[in-house]
């Protein structure tokens, strides 16, 4: 028990100092897209919209490349200032889950746990950009690329639960904290500082009292946190 506990607080300490520190960026390079394939949500340019597009963004204007034809366009920054592009991924995260919410079991009321939990999530990342102009003065304007990252997949890991008398449908006669291993489903907002979202998963309890623990396999909802490792 005291081992998972020190494992513990190294896990927090780690997430406490680590982060991926981005945002809304001015100008080039940091205000621009990085060049990749894009899909373009939305634009003022019907043969553009709904399509997959090559982007380099030089700041003045957007190269463009359409796979599909091999054809070339060069936007000036006024013609895309409303246009909308979307990157879809796959995502892997580390994320811990700092509470959740066991419901309600035989004679026990709705539980609110803090016991560690760790794991890793892999999933669908889909980020939407858009551009935005601030006008400093009639004749300058500062450019602003925003972008907002969500994501839904997949996650195992392992955490800690107490057991005792109470949570076992007989008796145990001591208490300690058991090894349980967690599966589930998680959506993800990326914060940019940390990632932030919503689990809902089952545990499974590691040790012989598995039979006789109330909450093995059923359902609980929980809040993450976590680290973009990619």
């Amino acid at each position: 028990m005291a081992s998972l506990t020190h494992f513990s607080r190294i896990f927090w300490l780690i997430l406490l100092g680590g982060g991926l520190l981005s945002g809304c960026r001015v100008m080039v390079p940091s205000g621009a897209l990085e060049p990749g394939l894009y899909h373009v949500n939305y634009s003022n340019d019907s043969a553009i919209s709904n399509r997959q597009v090559y982007v380099i963004d030089s700041g003045d204007s957007l190269q463009l490349l359409l796979p599909a034809t091999d054809e070339r366009r060069s936007i000036a920054r006024q013609a895309y200032a409303s246009w909308t592009f979307k990157r879809t991924e796959v995502d892997i995260d580390v994320f811990t889950l700092p509470f959740r919410i066991r419901p309600a079991q035989l004679t026990l009321p709705a539980q609110l746990n803090s016991n560690f939990t760790a794991a890793v999530y892999l999933g669908r990342r889909i980020d939407v950009y858009n551009y935005q102009s601030t006008a400093i003065t009639p004749t300058f304007a500062v450019r602003k690329l925003q972008s907002r990252g969500f994501g839904y997949g997949f996650f195992a890991g392992i955490g800690s639960t107490i057991v005792n008398d109470f949570v076992t449908r007989q008796p145990v006669g001591i208490e300690y904290e058991g090894v349980v291993f967690d599966v589930g489903l998680a959506a993800i907002y990326d914060a940019r500082i940390f990632n932030v979202g919503l689990a809902v998963g089952i545990d499974y309890l590691a040790d012989a009292n598995r039979r006789n623990w109330i909450y093995q396999q059923r359902p609980w909802f929980g809040v993450l946190f976590g680290l973009n490792l990619n």
